[in-house]
């Protein structure tokens, strides 16, 4: 049988917002590996205009409104997904590194050559 989609029932801003953690945990400039096997983002992207960078990708910044959103921070916490002291630092656990958002292709966009 196929793993469960979204096991954890997630709401959208809360896969969003754990698909960019994800992608920025990706990135050395953005984020450092802590001892507990977790990755703490050091380095959140600013936006210019409607969108900002995070590697390759571009996002459409209202698809981050979640990464400066303190309940989103404490849902995904309780979920044992993510560490996090808001506004000042998030790290995700082994659990948020490897779960499946499913939202990586619908909101991390990237250039076709």
């Amino acid at each position: 049988m196929p793993p469960k989609e979204n096991p954890l029932k997630l709401n959208v801003l809360q896969l969003k917002t754990l698909t960019l953690l994800q992608e920025l945990a990706k990135d050395p400039q953005n984020a450092a590996a802590q001892r507990d096997g977790a990755i703490r983002i050091t380095r959140f992207p600013s936006a210019h205009g409607n969108h900002f960078h995070i590697g390759d990708a571009a996002v459409n910044a209202s698809d981050a409104s979640g990464l400066y959103n303190e309940n989103v921070w404490k849902a995904l916490d309780r979920k044992a997904l993510t560490q996090s002291s808001y506004p000042n630092a998030i790290a995700l656990t082994p659990a948020g590194l490897s779960y499946d958002t499913g939202a990586g292709k619908k909101i991390l966009h990237r250039a076709d050559h």
